[in-house]
């Protein structure tokens, strides 16, 4: 089983010459974290399987028959008036295996429309969309799953439109005896075939990664560590504000090896954890070090690149709440809910974690 999984996962990695550079491309909203629980916990989550239909976005294997008639909705209040949400239905199909349909939007808001030289004439609005297919089954045994989602994307930008593709290939390895998973995902394979400026087509925000999460026995407390952009080591880039050569001497400052190493290894890990108070009342923290480098301020230190959320369920509804730091200027707030719709006409009722 073990020689499988290491198989399967060093087939994935041999292609990631295929894809491009990490950190650029069009279709960035396809990035954001979805789920209040996801933001909770740093922005990704892709290696914790169970009844969070909301998670399964970040990682199509995630999903599982137990989430089958599930709804899910998020809504986060993002930065300058800057909304998005994501809406999902899962199906369980006997033999075959779980799906799942959902759109995902962002709604920019209202923008003055002016020239040049500042004459206005009128206003225009802008959206983004992603409408989600995916399916998932296990192979081999039940320990180990394979999904896929497939993704249509439109983008308006006040005159401006575009269309595209893209498909994310996950796997999730589980050893409910240890409570161990470990995951790995490809995202965002795929084209611009609509350009918004026609004859030059950008490229998709591609992406590989891999997470493990654990829970020690007798502990309620369980870790998730996700290694992000796995196609690009160096995630660092060049501020023209910072010195680079002391005033002084005139001797070019240097970085420590040891130090430059540890900082560009960092940029690629998110931590997060989840504290079981009991099967229905979770709190999340999470820290994202990329996120904390790139948006600090070295004069006023905040709490850049921390997370904090909760969740619980409420009746026949799992409600959770994210809290994300990002910079001095403000924090995002994520609110998500999701239910199992045959509770409300049947005996039936699955927990949700």
């Amino acid at each position: 089983m073990r020689r499988t999984v290491i198989i399967y996962i060093m087939f994935l990695v041999s292609i990631s010459a295929l894809g491009q550079t990490g950190g650029y491309g069009t279709y960035k909203f396809l990035n954001l974290p979805i789920s209040a629980r996801v933001t909770a916990l740093g922005g990704n989550l892709i290696s914790v399987k169970d009844n969070d239909l909301n998670v399964s976005l970040t990682n199509p294997s995630l999903l599982t028959d137990s989430m089958d008639n599930n709804v899910a909705l998020s809504y986060i209040n993002y930065f300058g008036g800057i909304k998005y949400g994501y809406a999902a239905y899962a199906k369980h199909v006997n033999k075959i295996g779980n799906f799942s349909a959902g759109v995902h939007y962002v709604d920019y808001g209202k923008f003055t429309r002016a020239d040049e030289i500042g004459n206005t004439d009128g206003y225009f609005y802008s959206q983004d969309m992603s409408f989600n297919v995916a399916y998932e089954r296990s192979i081999l045994d039940s320990n180990l799953t394979v999904g896929a989602t497939v993704k249509t994307i439109y983008s308006h930008l006040d005159t401006y439109s575009s269309w595209g593709s893209a498909v994310d290939i996950g796997a999730t390895y589980v050893r409910p005896q240890s409570n161990f998973a470990i995951a790995y995902v490809i995202k965002n394979m795929g084209e611009q075939w609509k350009a918004y400026d026609p004859g030059n087509k950008e490229k998709l925000p591609f992406e590989m990664q891999i997470g493990i999460s654990k829970k020690p026995k007798h502990v309620p407390l369980r870790i998730s560590i996700i290694y992000e952009n796995l196609q690009r080591w160096d995630l660092t880039y060049v501020d023209p504000a910072n010195i680079t050569v002391d005033p002084l001497t005139g001797v070019t400052i240097t970085q420590n090896k040891y130090k430059a190493f540890g900082d560009k290894l960092m940029r690629h890990v998110v931590v997060g954890g989840e504290f079981i108070i009991t099967k229905n009342i979770f709190l999340r923290f999470g820290y994202n070090y990329r996120v904390r480098q790139e948006l600090k301020i070295a004069e006023k230190r905040g709490a850049d690149g921390f997370s904090f959320g909760f969740g619980f369920r409420v009746y026949k509804f799992h409600l959770s709440y994210g809290r994300a730091m990002y910079h001095l200027a403000g924090s995002t707030n994520n609110i998500s809910l999701s239910f199992d719709i045959s509770s409300f006409y049947s005996k039936r009722f699955v927990s949700a974690n």
